[in-house]
């Protein structure tokens, strides 16, 4: 973290930020996030990402007294003070103190500033591996602060050697714990329409694709049987996915259209900053 955040509707310092004990965030894990890069001192798609934010605000139940020109504002005086040039940007909104412990109250609004650390190189020129797991996301189009399977579960990719893990239910996939995931087949692109969070950077990748782009549901045998994989976050961009489980996907080497897309994102990155 650096040195300064947003909590208590002021500037303070990072490490005098806290939180109260019975919080619904603490006790119940309820709250809700967004977090988003800065290049070059600007937040990218910050427009979308506050859209999402308040938008998982209202479908929470959390009251959120900012409005989308007050966060911004906050965002731009946080990223001055903190002198970030190139980081990430973390929006919290805790549960609140609830009188039974367990509705949906006042929350707290924290807003960081952060480093931010890509995957290796060598992962996008080789690829990664994910492991399938049977699951959906719970509220899957929020993105709250529920990571528990997930954080509970990365002890057993990390010993499989996979980057993360690709959910499904009833043999439809859905996400990854963090990214949207996609395939291609026969040179067009796919991705699943339900239980999944409509991803920023997904949304950007959709744009700029050259090829026919499908959005419908997509089973776990497609997702077996695809020509190329990848997975795209804010964090990750667009990370190729060459094996899932023990299913070597296409000829197990990035290919050329996920390849060809992370070029077009990182040049549309550039014209924006």
């Amino acid at each position: 973290m650096k040195p300064f955040c947003f909590a208590d509707g002021k500037f303070i310092h990072t490490e005098d930020a806290t939180i109260h004990p019975a919080d619904l965030g603490l006790i119940r894990g309820y709250g809700i996030f967004d977090f988003f890069r800065t290049v070059n001192y600007k937040p990218l798609f910050l427009e979308d990402y506050l859209d999402r934010f308040m938008n998982s605000a209202k479908k929470t139940y959390l009251p959120l007294p900012y409005s989308k020109e007050q966060l911004g504002a906050i965002i731009r005086e946080l990223i001055e003070k903190n002198d970030l040039k190139e980081g990430g940007i973390r929006m919290v909104l805790s549960g609140g103190v609830s009188e039974n412990h367990f509705s949906p109250a006042n929350g707290k609004l924290f807003v960081f500033a952060e480093d931010l650390i890509f995957p290796a190189k060598e992962k996008y020129e080789r690829g990664i591996k994910l492991l399938s797991l049977e699951h959906v996301r719970p509220i899957a189009s929020i993105k709250t602060t529920n990571y528990s399977l997930a954080v509970w579960h990365s002890h057993i990719w990390k010993e499989q050697g996979a980057e993360d893990v690709l959910y499904h239910w009833n043999k439809y996939v859905s996400e990854s714990s963090r990214s949207n995931f996609f395939i291609v087949k026969n040179g067009e692109i796919i991705t699943p329409s339900e239980n999944i969070l409509l991803g920023i950077t997904r949304k950007n990748i959709l744009n700029l694709a050259k090829v026919p782009v499908h959005i419908r549901p997509l089973t776990l045998i497609e997702a077996l049987e695809a020509d190329e994989a990848f997975i795209t976050s804010t964090t990750k961009i667009l990370l190729p996915v060459t094996q899932i489980d023990e299913q070597k996907i296409g000829n197990g080497q990035p290919g050329p259209i996920s390849m060809d897309l992370l070029d077009r994102f990182r040049k549309h990155e550039q014209s924006l900053i």
